[in-house]
């Protein structure tokens, strides 16, 4: 119990550093909160025009997930991994250092299943890939991802605590993206790499 507590706080802390913000300042465009959906992941700083910038950052949201999971993993147990990386992704999604205001988690979600879960991430980033292509709605395509996550972790692990825990995050990241299940219903969720007006 105490392996999980430690590994949670630490994939908190380790989830909480919000690489959006930081490679935006660096990449001169300035607080990435007053620009676009006023986001700090990576579909908010592609609407920098910068890709590589954008890119860098999914892959650094992610890396936050995966890597909670590895160490939790390796030096704890794999009770303490889940922890780890659930609180990985609460931490970038309430980061204690921008009073609790983040991301919503996709990136994050799919780095700490793919580490916990390889199959099952890989599914969920597969159909996060072909829903984007159809659809060119980055949100769209995180809900639908998320919603094959348990049902790949069920089918491909028949874990029921893995397919719970990844139902879980699901629905987690589904409330998340409340806002941009309106839109979409109404037809005006923005397109991927389209800018949105300042927040």
């Amino acid at each position: 119990m105490t392996s999980v507590l430690l590994f949670s706080v630490f994939g908190y802390l380790l989830g909480s550093i919000p690489f959006g913000l930081v490679l935006a300042r660096l990449g001169g465009y300035g607080d990435i909160r007053k620009i676009g959906s006023g986001n700090i992941g990576a579909t908010n700083v592609l609407r920098t025009g910068n890709k590589p910038l954008a890119f860098l950052t999914l892959i650094l949201d992610g890396g936050k997930g995966a890597l909670a999971v590895f160490i939790a993993n390796h030096f704890g147990s794999f009770d303490a991994a889940m922890a780890a990386g659930l609180f990985s992704i609460l931490g970038h999604c309430f980061p204690i250092w921008l009073q609790f205001k983040g991301g919503k988690g996709v990136a994050t979600t799919l780095g700490m299943v793919l580490a916990l879960a390889p199959f099952t991430g890989l599914a969920a980033c597969t159909t996060w890939l072909v829903v984007a292509v159809i659809s060119r709605i980055s949100s769209l395509s995180a809900l639908i991802a998320m919603i094959s996550m348990p049902v790949s972790a069920f089918v491909i692990y028949h874990d029921i605590k893995l397919a719970a825990v990844c139902a879980g995050v699901a629905a987690f990241v589904w409330i998340r993206h409340k806002a941009n299940i309106q839109r979409i219903l109404k037809g005006e969720e923005p397109k991927i790499g389209k800018k949105k007006k300042d927040a």
